[in-house]
């Protein structure tokens, strides 16, 4: 038995003809009538009572229709859905918490208005972790900072920072602009080894021959930025998290000679992953790239 034979026992209990129902379902009279015998001989009973003006159902044959009603309803709800599931298939991102914090929302405002209805789905978290969730399975997309990940990936650009190093306006500056050895011998307030920030810092300064020691080290920027309103120290962050403290006189950039550190945002897929057309319009319409899985 399959789908077909169901479709063809409701509409013979609808229309009381092996004819009609034939004509309804686009059939040959002899198709129809062949997949009778066969539903009969499956369930061991006569399903119609054959009368001089049609056929009715017998007891039996209305048992079986009933409970092949809520298969066929399910089936043409298939049937009517499946040309459009990439329309209603959600999109999971993960993101690194620099980008959720300052381009995500943005992006996906735009996103929505050209897909209002899609689901998406985004978890915030450090870097390893979103490239881990990618090379797995878990996510359609990972946004991160930084170097981009070694793999099975495919990265691309689509936005990037500078690093800036920030104090208080009293805090004693040694000159205008800090020598790299200088700079490391301040009171550092930095973010956590394994951060994207971190990370380009440490190795700026290891070319240079040099290696920072803070004072305070955390996985909240804004803890750092709160340190070093403070008083406490200098603060290295990217220069979107302290333009608005630096535009207010709250907070004052801090020159250092040869350290001038940018990072990239990459939008990481993996290789040869399939896009739906709604990845491919985040790519394209909110992240303003070309996207490419090879």
């Amino acid at each position: 038995m399959n789908i077909r034979h169901f479709e063809i026992l409701r509409a013979i209990a609808e229309t009381g003809s092996f004819t009609k129902a034939a004509q309804s379902l686009y059939l040959t009279q002899s198709a129809v009538s062949h997949a009778v015998k066969e539903l009969e001989e499956k369930a061991g009973t006569a399903l119609f009572y054959r009368m001089s003006k049609g056929v009715q159902l017998t007891k039996c044959g209305q048992l079986l229709l009933e409970e092949a009603l809520p298969l066929l309803s399910s089936f043409e709800s298939v049937r009517h859905h499946i040309a459009n599931l990439e329309c209603r298939a959600p999109i999971h991102i993960v993101s690194c918490i620099t980008i959720a914090s300052f381009w995500l929302p943005d992006m996906l405002q735009s996103f929505q208005k050209i897909w209002p209805d899609l689901p998406i789905h985004v978890d915030v978290m450090s870097v390893a972790q979103t490239v881990e969730y990618l090379k797995e399975g878990k996510v359609d997309l990972a946004l991160i900072e930084g170097t981009c990940p070694e793999g099975p990936f495919v990265s691309t650009p689509f936005s990037s920072y500078r690093l800036q190093a920030v104090c208080s306006p009293s805090y004693p500056l040694s000159s205008d602009a800090l020598s790299i050895e200088q700079f490391c011998s301040e009171k550092l307030l930095l973010r956590e080894k394994g951060s994207a920030v971190r990370d380009s810092l440490d190795s700026a300064l290891y070319l240079k021959g040099h290696t920072a020691y803070p004072v305070w080290t955390s996985v909240n920027s804004q803890s750092l930025i709160e340190a070093a309103k403070a008083n406490l120290g200098i603060a290295v962050l990217p220069d979107i998290l302290v333009s608005d403290p630096i535009s207010h006189g709250i907070l004052i950039p801090v020159s250092v000679q040869e350290l001038n550190i940018r990072n990239d945002l990459w939008a990481v897929c993996r290789k040869n992953q399939y896009l739906t057309q709604p990845l491919y319009d985040l790519f394209r319409y909110s992240l303003g790239v070309q996207p490419t899985t090879e």
